[in-house]
């Protein structure tokens, strides 16, 4: 995943709003949804069909997390677990706050590959930077639309700046988030920088294509995309529509029927 964009309670009736566009290389075997969980508590989300993980996991209870990567110069190391595993930890916990302990106990054996991530459900929301080399302890997030790239959250990002003044715009128009967030994840804007070239984190040279919100380059770009809301009643679980493709040219698909066991793929 490469774009989170959370809002917690920002919105009426509805406490936690998720839009999320996931970008990999075109090649890489995927599954845009499904049932990741048949057990109590059931999970849905995407599948990467090469190492088994999910980039956005949400359950029946209304936790949802998802998480973006940290890009390293040599790539992911290959001795160490998918960071995809881990929304999985976090997902089978009832509430947010539980799986983000789980996260952290889970992040603090150092077997993962970094990766910063969000976990959130009615009633708290919470941020966690996984450093295979250094303590993973989750930050509690107050009210109002935090937006994660591939950098940490809070970090210098014109691609953050962008989305957030995008929603600002819709915000002013009068324009319900759950309706802006379609048209601000098909995006393809791509945000000059003033200072050279766009960097990552750790100071190499990205593709510029990658600072817009949905990713267009050779062999690479945004594979899927995702909205989900968590309401304020516990009985329902949470609406769910995704995009299998990229969301500028796929339309979103209700996917709320995978939350039935007889629906099971």
């Amino acid at each position: 995943m490469c774009l989170l964009v959370v809002a917690w309670h920002h919105t009426g009736r509805w406490p936690l709003v998720v839009g999320a566009n996931r970008d990999e290389w075109l090649d890489r075997p995927t599954t845009a949804i499904t049932v990741l969980r048949d057990a109590e508590p059931r999970i849905l989300g995407g599948r990467d069909e090469r190492a088994g993980g999910t980039w956005l996991a949400v359950n029946e209870h209304g936790v949802v997390c998802g998480l973006t990567n940290r890009p390293v110069a040599d790539g992911p190391d290959p001795g160490r677990r998918s960071r995809g595993r881990l929304p999985l930890v976090a997902a089978r916990a009832r509430t947010a706050e539980e799986g983000a302990e789980a996260l952290a106990a889970e992040a603090a054996t150092g077997a993962y590959n970094p990766a910063w991530l969000l976990v959130g459900d009615r009633r708290s929301l919470y941020y966690l930077a996984v450093d295979p080399d250094g303590a993973t302890r989750p930050e509690r997030l107050g009210l109002g639309i935090h937006v994660l790239e591939n950098a940490a959250l809070g970090a210098p990002s014109a691609k953050v700046d962008h989305v957030r003044s995008a929603l600002s715009r819709a915000d002013v128009a009068g324009t319900p988030l759950w309706e802006a967030l379609p048209g601000v994840l098909r995006d393809h804007t791509v945000i000059d920088t003033e200072d050279g070239p766009p960097r990552f984190p750790d100071g190499r040279e990205r593709r510029a294509a990658t600072l817009a919100p949905c990713v267009h380059t050779d062999g690479y770009g945004t594979r899927s995309s995702a909205l989900v809301r968590v309401g304020d009643d516990d009985a329902l679980a949470p609406d769910l529509l995704v995009a299998d493709g990229p969301p500028c040219t796929t339309p979103f698909v209700d996917a709320r029927d995978l939350w039935s066991p007889d629906l099971t793929p």
